[in-house]
């Protein structure tokens, strides 16, 4: 796919978990992939990013410790597993390429639908 095609989104109570899962046929010639989410009424906001080799994470405050990421080249897809979800995690969740000080990421428009992920009980 030129475009990515995120998918696992969906309804979950606080405290549950979600995989996010990330296709597209530029991850595997990609060095640093993101994940980017938008809250309504927010701004879009970088989540996550990993180096090429999969070895070097990062992950905005808000989400250390319960978000990973995760990516397998050779498939071409990129991951996020979400746990300890909370009712602010809800938003639409999109992955692009780069990382946290590669762009305004406030500007970004995805290309892509994304995934939903509402967190409600």
């Amino acid at each position: 796919e030129l475009q990515p095609v995120e998918s696992g989104g969906g309804l979950v109570q606080p405290g549950g978990s979600l995989r996010l899962s990330c296709a597209a046929s530029f991850i595997s010639t990609t060095y640093f992939m993101s994940w980017v989410r938008q809250a309504p009424g927010k701004e879009l906001e970088w989540v996550s990013s990993i180096n090429f080799a999969g070895d070097v994470p990062a992950y905005a405050d808000s989400v250390k410790a319960r978000f990973t990421i995760s990516r397998d080249n050779a498939k071409n897809t990129l991951y996020l597993q979400l746990d300890s979800l909370k009712t602010e995690d809800t938003a639409m969740y999109y992955c692009a390429e780069g990382y946290r000080g590669s762009q305004n990421w406030a500007s970004f428009s995805p290309p892509s639908q994304g995934t939903q992920v509402t967190v409600s009980s």
